[in-house]
């Protein structure tokens, strides 16, 4: 039976088109899935370090790269007002001190009083009640018993006043001396905070003033970090995040040190995401660091979330749609598993005798 000359054209084609294709069979081979980040590297324990002082630098007392113990000064702020208000808090504590317990104490002049008061009024007790004695035994006129009672009475209430009048003062003059001692301690230690001392033992990485510049509250001045450890700060982006548990193993190359790659450990998971970069932060520890680090490195790492020694795959290139594979019997879906930048795993669907073709672009 002859046909017609354009069906052996399509026939053919079709047939050379088959044999043109690229066709690969999957492959068994180790896999390892992981989350791309971009990585910066940072001591440990970095802090940005502020005056809660305004003033002007006066000396610094290390330079850039200095290692420092916790408690050395790093920086020297001046400012008149702190001497001035220290100096008369010191004049108000001796005041208050010798108002209190000192020669010229305001309560030494009570006591005299009150020492006066009190021979007064045993003076004036007496005369009464030797008056009141007679007076019951109808001696003497009832003018001069009066008198001698109404003496007593002044005394006696002059007497109880004085007293009050002490324990009152005391009162006053404690709390005044209290006060002034805590005045005088507030004020060393606003003086003391015009030094910018180290909170840790380590290097100081970066001073933003230099002598005679203004120091306020609002911008760091120093930043002071860990020299013998140091954390790599790496974003993930959100898609990733929920893939990531602490202790994953983290591969790392940075740009200073070519293609080199060094191995970490995931150690931190930051729960907060960055709404302008839609990225989240976590740091991880270097298993091996390199001998020189500085802050600031940058580079690329890959957090492993899975791994398998041997399973069946095949290029991501040859998938149609995410889920199917081209073959001699047509399109076939198919069940992936672990995925890399190349290759995907393959669960269901082929094995190592289907061929596969490559989809048109």
């Amino acid at each position: 039976m002859k046909y017609p000359l354009f069906v052996y054209i399509i026939i053919f084609s079709l047939f050379s088109c088959s044999e043109n294709k690229e066709k690969i069979y999957p492959t068994k081979m180790p896999l390892t899935e992981s989350v791309y980040a971009s990585a910066t590297v940072q001591p440990d324990s970095l802090y940005q370090a502020y005056s809660i002082v305004i003033g002007i630098l006066d000396k610094t007392w290390v330079e850039e790269g200095d290692l420092v113990k916790k408690g050395d000064p790093i920086l020297q702020i001046t400012n008149t007002s702190p001497e001035l208000n220290a100096e008369n808090a010191k004049l108000a504590l001796q005041l208050a001190r010798e108002n209190y317990s000192g020669n010229a104490a305001v309560l030494s002049g009570i006591q005299d009083e009150i020492q006066a008061a009190e021979l007064k009024f045993i003076n004036d007790s007496i005369n009464y009640f030797r008056q009141k004695n007679l007076w019951d035994q109808n001696i003497g006129s009832k003018v001069e018993y009066d008198n001698r009672k109404l003496n007593y009475e002044l005394s006696r209430n002059n007497l109880n006043l004085l007293q009050r009048k002490y324990r009152q003062t005391k009162n006053e003059l404690e709390t005044q001396l209290r006060q002034a001692e805590n005045n005088y301690q507030t004020s060393l230690t606003t003086s003391e905070d015009f030094t910018i001392k180290s909170k840790i033992n380590g290097t100081v990485y970066a001073i933003y003033k230099n002598p005679g510049e203004i120091v306020n509250t609002q911008q760091p001045v120093a930043a002071v970090g860990k020299s013998d450890k140091f954390i790599i700060e790496l974003l993930v982006d959100e898609v990733d995040i929920v893939k990531l548990k602490i202790g994953q193993q983290v591969f790392l190359t940075l740009d200073s040190y070519n293609s080199k790659v060094f191995e970490a450990t995931l150690d931190k998971i930051y729960p907060r995401k960055d709404e302008r970069s839609q990225t989240f932060k976590v740091e991880a520890l270097f298993t091996d660091p390199p001998i020189t680090l500085y802050p600031g490195l940058s580079g690329e790492g890959n957090i492993v979330i899975a791994k398998k020694e041997e399973t069946l795959t095949i290029p991501k290139e040859y998938l149609i749609n995410s889920s199917k594979v081209l073959t001699e019997n047509g399109e076939i879906e198919v069940t992936l598993g672990l995925q890399n930048l190349d290759r995907v795993e393959i669960l269901e669907g082929i094995d190592e005798n289907t061929a596969i073709y490559k989809p048109e672009q």
